[in-house]
């Protein structure tokens, strides 16, 4: 089957009938009812109408919470470039249609109604992105660049065909500087997990857990890593359920820093020699109640053979998905400094951080290169497609690697700048036949941008290289 095939085989899923049938579980009495109760209970005025762009940034539209039976019929309409980061190309074309791009429609998804705990009259809620359904062909199938939807749809198709759950959890280490987060440690030193470092940050992981809370993260525990690098965690879920919240989280950070007169970055790689800001996925399959990547009854560290399996499929597809995992030109820093916990080769290993999968002693697999600026949809969406490949076709893993530096590295290198990434996304077309063609094109065409852009920009490290030392 041709990779167009494929494509179109992906693309009819988007079925048309899908917008009218979320419209229809919106309208159910019930559902509006349950609404208009928690708007009138929490003293709710304004309500965030939001997605996630390609970027994983969020885009919203507020209106006033009094029409929201109006907008769970009839959505909220938004210009189609607003999820391709409203992103102009350089020659100043807005990438993903240009100003004369339809609008698309979203629908809410009335469950995810949260009140936001630093203003109480303010709630956000998540929506489904949708062709209009006036259009001829592909009106009312969801919007093939939504990629929340994406990430609903993959898991429940993948659950279709094998039965099984994927759960994650993620590890955002975002960086913090302002006045009173001075670092203290000792010349040649780590800070981290340092008391006196975790104190200075008291006031900050405090508001940021008591956020968290409020809107649905259950909060298990955080650590001071890096100068200025905090790292908290919340527990495990279904895959759509921890990418929800991994852009709440974001969204509760930048809230935070606002109210200390501080920031807070994501970015993956903010200095040299020091730790990167990573988000490493804990992926693990669940049949039921039972974690089938391990088998039940053995105590040593150890993988089933179906998450061999799964490995394999990781390793497979590792540089193809770099382009997701790792996807802005600062993220492959992280790959260059020495000694710094980013994986460079698609490998495997028994409770070893310096792989690409780490299995870890509680049975789940830790994907160790997405970083803090990663699209979670789009990061899930692309493990499961690679574990159903792996699964499917019963991939071998190979040996792990055990970490002995005598022993050549086992596995092939992963790209190492985010133009070797887009060539690997590309040449993977059974990760890039997984996703709908209209996304393929327009990431591809963002990531291309964005490393034109560096390519063709004159830093301060060119300055010092060549300014007055070229004869």
């Amino acid at each position: 089957m041709t990779v167009q095939a494929i494509h179109a085989g992906m693309d009819q899923l988007l079925d048309r009938d899908a917008f009218a049938a979320h419209r229809q579980r919106n309208l159910a009495p019930d559902v509006v009812r349950e609404m208009g109760r928690k708007i009138e209970a929490s003293g709710v005025e304004y309500i965030y109408y939001a997605l996630p762009t390609i970027g994983s940034r969020m885009v919203a539209k507020m209106v006033p919470a009094n029409h929201f039976r109006r907008n769970l019929e009839k959505g909220i309409c938004f210009h189609r470039t607003a999820l391709s980061d409203l992103q102009n190309d350089r020659h100043g074309n807005l990438i993903g249609g240009g100003i004369e791009a339809r609008e698309f429609w979203a629908l809410p998804e009335p469950d995810t109604f949260v009140v936001l705990p630093w203003d109480t009259s303010v709630a956000r809620v998540f929506c489904s992105a949708y062709e209009p359904p006036h259009l001829p062909e592909v009106g009312g199938r969801p919007l093939a660049i939504d990629t929340r939807s994406l990430l609903i749809r993959t898991h429940a198709e993948f659950t279709g065909r094998t039965g099984l759950e994927v759960r994650s959890g993620t590890e955002p280490e975002m960086t913090w500087e302002g006045p009173g987060l001075d670092v203290v440690k000792k010349p040649g030193s780590s800070p981290a997990y340092q008391v006196e470092n975790l104190e200075r940050m008291r006031p900050i992981y405090k508001k940021l857990v008591t956020y968290a809370k409020a809107m649905g993260l259950d909060m298990i525990e955080g650590d001071y890593e890096d100068d200025g690098q905090l790292e908290l965690n919340w527990m495990y879920d279904r895959v759509e359920d921890t990418a929800d919240r991994l852009v709440t989280y974001r969204q509760i950070c930048k809230q935070v820093a606002r109210e200390f007169g501080v920031t807070a970055s994501f970015m993956p790689k903010p200095y040299n020699g020091q730790m990167g800001n990573g988000c490493h996925h804990n992926v693990s399959l669940w049949d039921g109640a039972t974690n089938v990547i391990e088998d039940a009854g053995r105590v040593e560290l150890h993988v089933s053979d179906t998450a061999r399996h799964a490995i394999g499929g990781l390793l497979a597809h590792a540089p193809g998905s770099m382009a997701v995992m790792a996807s802005t030109v600062n993220s492959y820093k992280r790959f260059w400094d020495a000694g710094q916990f980013a994986p460079s080769t698609a490998n495997w290993g028994l409770d070893s951080r310096g792989c690409l999968v780490r299995i870890s002693s509680n049975g789940r697999m830790e994907y160790r290169v997405p970083d803090a600026a990663v699209n979670p949809y789009l990061s899930h969406s692309l493990l499961i497609a690679a574990m159903d490949d792996g699964i499917n076709r019963q991939l071998d893993a190979g040996a792990p690697d055990n970490g002995d530096a005598t022993v050549p590295a086992i596995g092939r290198r992963l790209p190492l700048t985010l133009g070797e990434a887009i060539e690997a996304f590309v040449a993977d077309t059974y990760l890039t036949s997984r996703l709908p063609a209209d996304l393929v094109s327009i990431y591809t065409q963002l990531k291309q941008e964005e490393w034109a852009r560096y390519c063709g920009a004159i830093t301060e490290w060119d300055r010092e290289m060549y300014w007055e030392t070229i004869p």
